[in-house]
């Protein structure tokens, strides 16, 4: 190895082997000098200084540096907090750039900018630590990029056909039995047949996993009480995958070993979405740990309070929010985004707490630099996206606000359906506009339907199961004395909390979770399902399981009868969502007819029949309502350019505790109708189902959901008078 840095580039910033030694490129716009920093297999430190700064990129070349060299960096700088200079050549530094990451952050007074023996000073972070954190701190590790794609290509699934599954990565493997025990809970796990056999048997069209970049798994408030994080939603490093997912340990095999798991998953159809976290760090505030982008130029990656530096803006309740004004800051995630996509081959992100990403100042503004540059961007702007529409600064509840090429998670949808199922006050119209996609929220914007992902239940609150068996959160196990998590959640236990034996209330909870996954699928919009939903998962109430890397949060793959139940009645449900076009529109419904068939392509009834009036829309306290789908009135073509024409439905639903009766209405009777779905029943789906023409009612058990079909039913040349009933009005 050269014992002198030459002066190499600029760019591309990280660490980048040609073949026959290594560039080295970091930006930091304050500091003085940088060194870098090299590991031998002993864990021995060689320092270097970077020879050449260039528009504040600091770079240097080392001849006969390859794959599976250690580094990271020493920045010298002044240490004045109070000016927002955190500079601590003390403290070893992550690459911001590194692809992969060896080793994980020891919980240490070291790491930490100051002296931790000051702990009860409220100003402890004013004074210089000289603690060296070397042995604690996780490298950095040049990497080959190589990889055999072969022929793999994006399944490109479009938006209306898109199925979405959140999942974690371990807790979704970790104790599968048809894995073996060296894959479970890793990257490799998720992409054995095993695994792959399951999402393709459930009918998922999508894996969204939460945050699989390098993240502080140790932050100080879990050490004290034995716990670390397991969700992810505190990034140290934007390009690596998180190491300990990885069969292969820390040694730079992980980046190969995520390539070879999309590639299993795209070979299956199914497209790889990522959870991403743009908006803080896992630096936390000002007491938090000296990592990376803290120690290399504070003031440029962080935004700061304006009028004392020393303090960050907090939009997230993390500690701390990226300064996304700042041009290099905007380059590393668009770096990062397509990395991702051009050399790691996933399909799409959602972006954590999106709404703190639109802040150019304190407001959240939609055109912000951000959102422009995604918007032009020849790669980011065909890939799919998701937004988490609010994050917990003032202003940040921005649902339907997000621009053109974006979907949001929908948590206007969540909230409605649960409460409607709950028997909660909810109005009608609400209700309607959720099932239909929420037009009041995205078509004003040029939207489709598929701008709003439905979910039910996601990793932050009750799984399903938890969600019909739980009034309260149950979070003890996290250590805060249940003071953690969300403790509105819009659940019902439907009569005793928690686990009971009583027959009764657990048909009564099967019941609801069909009920709910039954809207979920019939819904217009991107139906997004939690992972272990279709099999009723629980984490025994505990709402907020960030820090469960345990049981309590891993899939148990042990399926009893009633799971087995559920797990095959959603599978029937997304193979039925997909056989059948109307329930997964690429246009908004028009309450008209398009096509002639004398019958508009939608219709709202109560349980007589009757059309829903204007006053019936802000009725909060109705639970029964019909809705008709009108088949031969989809507006739109298929691939060929031909006409859809899909069977006709009546869904009566009833979240009533009572028994009613429904009426078809008289505008659709024309001909037979058959029940091929009943919540009431265990299996949901019924075969040879009951027949009912307009001259009987059909019976609708308490607290569910009748589904049924009419095959091509209505006569396009009869010119038979359609009711001329639309969605409620705006407001």
């Amino acid at each position: 190895m050269s014992a002198i840095l030459w002066p190499g580039r600029s760019h591309p910033l990280g660490a980048t082997w040609d073949g026959q030694g290594t560039n080295f490129a970091v930006f930091s716009e304050n500091a003085s000098a940088i060194e870098l920093c090299l590991f031998d297999a002993n864990g021995n430190e060689r320092r270097l200084r970077l020879p050449e700064v260039t528009n504040h990129v600091w770079h240097g070349y080392l001849p006969d540096v390859g794959p599976g060299q250690r580094y990271g960096y020493r920045v010298y700088g002044p240490y004045k907090p109070k000016q927002g200079k955190r500079f601590n050549a003390d403290k070893l530094l992550l690459d911001p750039y590194a692809l992969a990451i060896s080793g994980d952050m020891q919980f240490s007074p070291a790491i930490f900018g100051y002296p931790m023996e000051h702990f009860a000073n409220s100003d402890r972070d004013l004074e210089k630590s000289t603690l060296d954190d070397m042995q604690c701190v996780p490298k950095g590790i040049v990497v080959d990029q190589s990889f055999d794609w072969g022929d793999d290509r994006h399944p490109e699934t479009p938006w209306h056909e898109t199925v979405i599954y959140e999942v974690h990565v371990k807790g979704f493997t970790r104790q599968h039995p048809n894995i073996p025990p060296d894959l479970q809970g890793t990257y490799a796990g998720l992409g054995h047949p095993a695994a792959i056999e399951h999402l393709k048997t459930l009918g998922v069209t999508a894996v969204e996993l939460l945050p699989i970049h390098h993240y502080n798994a140790h932050p100080s408030h879990l050490v004290t009480v034995g716990l670390h994080n397991y969700w992810g939603y505190d990034s140290i490093n934007y390009f690596a995958p998180f190491a300990s997912y990885s069969a292969g340990g820390d040694a730079g095999d992980q980046v190969n070993e995520f390539k070879a798991m999309v590639k299993a998953l795209h070979q299956a159809g199914i497209e790889v979405i990522l959870d991403v976290v743009y908006n803080h760090t896992g630096e936390g505030n000002h007491f938090g740990p000296t990592l990376s982008l803290r120690g290399i130029d504070n003031e440029a990656y962080y935004r700061l309070v304006e009028r004392s530096p020393r303090h960050y803006m907090d939009f997230t309740g993390c500690g701390n929010s990226l300064n996304v004004r700042h041009p290099q800051v905007l380059k590393l995630i668009m770096d990062s985004l397509r990395y991702w996509v051009q050399e790691m081959h996933v399909d799409g992100f959602r972006f954590d707490l999106a709404s703190a990403l639109a802040r150019e100042l304190y407001e959240v503004d939609s055109l912000a630099a951000f959102f422009d540059i995604i918007h032009q961007d020849p790669v980011l702007s065909t890939t799919k996206l998701i937004a988490e529409p609010w994050d917990l600064g003032e202003g940040g509840y921005q649902v339907g606000n997000f621009p053109l090429l974006w979907s949001e998670w929908n948590g206007k949808y969540r909230d409605t359906m649960r409460d409607f199922w709950r028997d909660n006050h909810c109005r009608l119209g609400e209700f309607a506009f959720r099932f239909t996609g929420s037009s009041d929220l995205y078509q004003a914007n040029g939207k489709l339907p598929h701008a709003s992902v439905n979910f039910i239940t996601a990793h932050d609150g009750f799984t399903l199961r938890d969600l019909v068996s739980y009034n309260e959160k149950h979070n003890e196990s996290n250590g805060e004395g249940n003071r953690d998590g969300e403790s509105y959640n819009r659940s019902w236990n439907c009569g005793v909390e928690g686990e009971t034996q009583n027959e009764e209330i657990l048909a009564l909870r099967s019941q609801q979770q069909r009920n709910l996954l039954t809207t979920l699928f019939l819904s217009q919009g991107v139906p997004m399902i939690l992972g272990g939903d279709e099999m009723g998962r629980t984490q025994r109430g505990n709402n907020n399981t960030y820090c469960q890397d345990n049981e309590i949060a891993w899939f148990d793959w042990n399926l009893r009868h009633q799971n087995k139940e559920l797990l095959n009645f959603t599978q029937r449900l997304i193979a039925f969502r997909k056989q059948h076009p109307i329930f997964c529109r690429r246009q908004w419904f028009l309450g008209r007819e398009i096509h002639g068939s004398g019958v508009i392509d939608i219709g709202w009834f109560n349980p007589d029949g009757s059309i829903i009036s204007e006053e019936d829309w802000h009725d909060g306290s109705s639970k029964a309502i019909s809705i008709f789908l009108n088949g031969e009135e989809i507006l739109t073509t298929d691939k060929q350019g031909q006409r859809i024409i899909d069977d006709s439905f009546l869904v009566f639903f009833n979240a009533y505790p009572e028994f009613q009766e429904f009426s078809l209405p008289p505008s659709v009777d024309r001909k037979e109708w058959r029940v091929i779905l009943d919540t009431k029943n265990p299996t949901g789906f019924v075969d040879d189902g009951p027949t009912y023409d307009h001259t009987q009612n059909v019976p609708v058990a308490a607290r569910s959901l009748v589904l049924l079909a009419c095959p091509h039913c209505f006569d396009t040349t009869s010119g038979a008078d359609g009711a001329t009933c639309t969605l409620p009005k705006r407001g």
